[in-house]
């Protein structure tokens, strides 16, 4: 294991925790249970922090980001922190004109769509990762035996950004340059890979006791697309920690179908969205696999009865995989209760 001595995770601060027992395929006495997006918008003390403040101003704060991450484990008493960044905050360390505007979401100054938008694209300088090492390292000084997931957008997923120059729903500009230049298209998720696998290893190395790659998008690929065009590219970002020894976790939206094609990155664990019961998503993965999910965030808003009935009914499908992380299918929704998160985590860590 190439990690510091200092590590929560080699000095056995958060070795026996809950989730990082379960994302290596243990069954703890106590359920854990976080949410994606927990650090967020749904929490009133956020919004009053971030009163005034960009979102990749606050990513890049460090006592603004490690203040964030810390909110929900205070609040909601959830078994890991969730790292509070953007996956587009590697390609604006590496140069690229991104920018996060509020209610649409990651937006270019330019898309990248040719070879030679591809050939200016240049590397990530190493220092420029300092604040998010800051952040990480203050962060886990707070947090004790609890661990702290590292996050990265999957390749895919930030070339669908960087060539359709903001969010799409699906995504025709990338698609259409994965098709007509392969050459280019390998080209740009080649440095995608390799900036996010690098934005991921920052946090490892910092303190982060697991790591996450994050595919948005990916529920637009069919399964051949996804092996040839894809894949290869998902498994060298995630590369760039495998050799630290954390485990780690691949989810991705939409990804029902291709699960065992995701698991073949290397992932220790799988995330599963809301659309696919767990029971389900173990078989198809051979019962081999530690799971993730998958409470609908949908039914975040219904009535605590309907709620709880379903949080139940993802756990009892969610023992019949090698182990389990109670969490959403998606991320919290900005106008989330949060009570109601705090119950689900009262609920399961009871279950």
């Amino acid at each position: 294991m190439i990690l510091p001595p200092d590590h929560p995770l080699v000095d056995g601060r958060t070795t026996a925790a809950p989730l990082v027992r379960a994302y290596r395929g243990d069954r703890p006495e106590r359920q854990p249970v976080w949410f994606m997006r927990q650090a967020g918008r749904s929490l009133p003390e956020y919004r009053a922090l971030r009163e005034g403040q960009g979102m990749l101003e606050a990513c890049l704060t460090p006592d603004v980001a490690t203040e964030i991450t810390l909110q929900p484990v205070r609040r909601h008493q959830v078994d890991a922190a969730i790292f509070f960044s953007d996956i587009v905050v590697p390609l604006k360390l590496a140069g690229v004109d991104v920018d996060i505007v509020p209610g649409r979401g990651p937006v270019l100054a330019k898309p990248i769509r040719t070879a030679l938008d591809v050939t200016a694209l240049r590397p990530l300088d190493p220092e420029a990762l300092d604040p998010i090492r800051q952040a990480v390292s203050q962060t886990v000084a707070e947090l004790g035996s609890t661990p702290l997931i590292g996050f990265a957008g999957a390749p895919f997923t930030l070339a669908a950004y960087l060539v359709e120059g903001g969010p799409s729903k699906e995504h025709l500009a990338a698609r259409t340059l994965m098709y007509s230049d392969p050459h280019t298209w390998a080209a740009l998720l080649n440095w995608a890979a390799d900036v996010t696998g690098q934005f991921l290893r920052a946090q490892v190395d910092a303190g982060a006791s697991a790591a996450q790659l994050f595919d948005s998008w990916v529920g637009s690929l069919s399964k051949q697309n996804y092996l040839k065009r894809v894949a290869p590219h998902s498994k060298r970002a995630l590369r760039h920690v495998i050799d630290t020894g954390v485990p780690t976790v691949h989810f991705g939206v939409g990804s029902s179908e291709i699960l065992p094609e995701m698991k073949g990155i290397g992932a220790d664990t799988i995330g599963v969205d809301w659309r696919l019961p767990l029971d389900e998503a173990n078989r198809r993965l051979g019962g081999t696999t530690p799971l993730q999910g998958n409470i609908d965030p949908a039914l975040l808003a219904a009535p605590w009865p309907v709620l709880a009935a379903h949080v139940r009914d993802v756990l009892d499908r969610g023992r019949e995989a090698p182990a389990h992380v109670l969490n959403l299918g998606h991320g919290v929704p900005p106008e989330t209760d949060p009570d109601v998160l705090t119950r689900i985590v009262a609920l399961a860590h009871g279950a």
